[in-house]
């Protein structure tokens, strides 16, 4: 008995690039797809358990006032090597350790907003993967205030990063993600979903001890991929400590998910129905794939055969699957890369110069790195995680918290109809019907709004990582999410 996600998943590995094919979200999302057929628990929901007991001794060695006003004061980035004159926003960087027993600490990059930063709103970025890096992808390749050059060492202004309307924290997690690590080595083969949440929890209440003008600010979550699992179970956790604690500890006022993995079957209904629809395969690999793949028993495992069997006549060629009308990196005999060809504002070897840039030990030195080999994504033998995210999403909404989930809809790994029959089954009622919203004078995608605020949007252009493609639409998208309106429309 395989699983079918090994089936699906090998088939888009064609596009991996050859260098860092094991240092992209989907590289690393296909690893921990295939091995739920070993180590990985699957269980139904997500359950947030002995909450004091769990955090109380990592939460307990707190640090004086004086301590923490120190520690910031460290934190504080003078400069980046490479960055543009001009930069009119502050930065930190550095460590919260969430388990003094055994020197389990994370890395945060805090980006503040140039202009209004005190009354701004907290938002933290999460990637997926999981094991994949918020600061190589999300930071400096995707909604980050900088771009790293060609040349490796310069570094240019983002004009739609989103510190232009928050404050942003990018948190390196779980331990030995990035720049994140453990003192004791077999924390590594002890990840999962749980102890992420948890990890992320304790580092936000410490964090804000460090920094306490944020203590009440108004705090968001967003993330893309396998976050549709982190953002959920962090959300779910911070509920129930406000709840347990009969006190706001962190105030969380909703979250937000892009091109998310929510749930294994849905997942790859939807890929496979997205190639198909996209003229990936053809008629005759798509009728032979339906026929021999059941998915109306799934369990997470298929008969091996003649399921893997409908997929060997397929060959999509070299595209790349988070976006499949995007450009590809090239690389040449000589050993240079360029792209296949243009798409405004984004460049698919970006990847090289970021990978160059975050090991060069004066920007580890400024960035209030260790010294280390850094990596954009980290082989961790994940031990926990659901099948489905739906009973969790289910349960925010009905807390009242509001939920957004978008998808860029060029994206086949984690796909626009993945998400629609995710959504299809968490079984809301509609109050705000399909339509367009704009950005720029043009339509940036589609919304539809469900009961209880939960909201779905789609993002015309873009593919899985959405600010990457569409960096204004994106843009806008979060700030008509922090205003609690949806996008707007333009009729002409």
């Amino acid at each position: 008995m395989k699983s079918l996600s090994l089936y699906f998943l090998l088939l888009v590995s064609v596009a991996a690039l050859p260098l860092h094919a094991s240092a992209s979200q989907e590289a690393r999302l296909r690893e921990f797809t295939s091995s739920r057929r070993g180590s990985v628990s699957s269980t139904d929901t997500f359950r947030v358990r002995n909450i004091a007991d769990r955090v109380a001794g990592s939460l307990s060695a707190g640090s004086s006032v004086s301590d923490q006003s120190s520690m910031k004061a460290a934190d504080k980035i003078t400069a980046l090597p490479g960055q543009p004159e001009g930069v009119d926003f502050d930065q930190y960087g550095g460590y919260v350790t969430v388990d003094e027993e055994n020197g389990r600490a994370l890395f945060y990059y805090l980006v503040e907003s140039p202009s209004g930063a005190s009354e701004k709103p907290l938002v933290l970025c999460l990637n997926g993967g999981p094991g994949c890096s918020s600061l190589g992808f999300g930071a400096m390749q995707e909604l980050g205030p900088f771009r790293v050059a060609e040349d490796n060492k310069t570094l240019s202004r983002n004009i739609n990063a989103w510190n232009n309307v928050a404050n942003v924290i990018f948190l390196e997690s779980p331990a030995g993600v990035g720049f994140s690590y453990s003192n004791t080595s077999s924390d590594y083969d002890l990840s999962g979903d749980e102890r992420t949440a948890d990890d992320a929890y304790v580092f936000l209440v410490k964090w804000l001890e460090r920094f306490p003008e944020y203590k009440d600010r108004a705090f968001y979550i967003s993330g893309e991929s396998f976050a549709g699992h982190y953002v959920p179970e962090l959300a779910a956790t911070i509920l129930l400590h406000n709840t347990y604690n009969n006190r706001t500890i962190v105030n969380l006022q909703g979250l937000k998910v892009g091109n998310p993995y929510l749930d294994e079957k849905r997942n790859i209904q939807g890929a496979i129905d997205f190639v198909w629809t996209h003229e990936v395969i053809s008629d005759e690999v798509y009728a032979n794939v339906t026929k021999n793949c059941d998915f109306g028993k799934w369990d997470g495992n298929v008969a091996g055969t003649a399921c893997s069997g409908a997929w060997d006549a397929f060959d999509g060629g070299q595209i790349d699957y988070y976006d499949i009308y995007a450009p590809v990196c090239i690389h040449a005999p000589n050993g240079a890369r360029y792209p296949s060809g243009y798409l405004p504002g984004y460049d698919p070897c970006s990847v090289y110069p970021t990978w160059a840039y975050l090991n060069d030990p004066a920007v580890q030195s400024a960035f209030h790195a260790r010294t280390t080999k850094w990596s954009s994504c980290k082989n961790l033998h994940w031990k926990d995680a659901p099948m489905s995210m739906l009973p969790t999403v289910k349960w925010l909404i009905e807390s009242k918290l509001p939920v957004w989930i978008f998808s860029g809809d060029f994206d086949s790994v984690c796909s626009l109809p993945a998400t629609r029959y995710s959504i299809q089954d968490l079984g809301l009622p509609v109050t705000t019907p399909w339509r367009p919203w704009t950005a720029k004078e043009e339509v940036g995608g589609y919304v539809q709004q469900y009961a209880g605020g939960f909201t779905f949007l789609s993002v015309r252009g873009a593919g899985h990582l959405v600010p990457s493609f569409q960096p204004e639409r994106a843009l806008v998208m979060l700030s008509s999410f922090l205003n609690g309106m949806l996008p707007p429309y333009t009729q002409e």
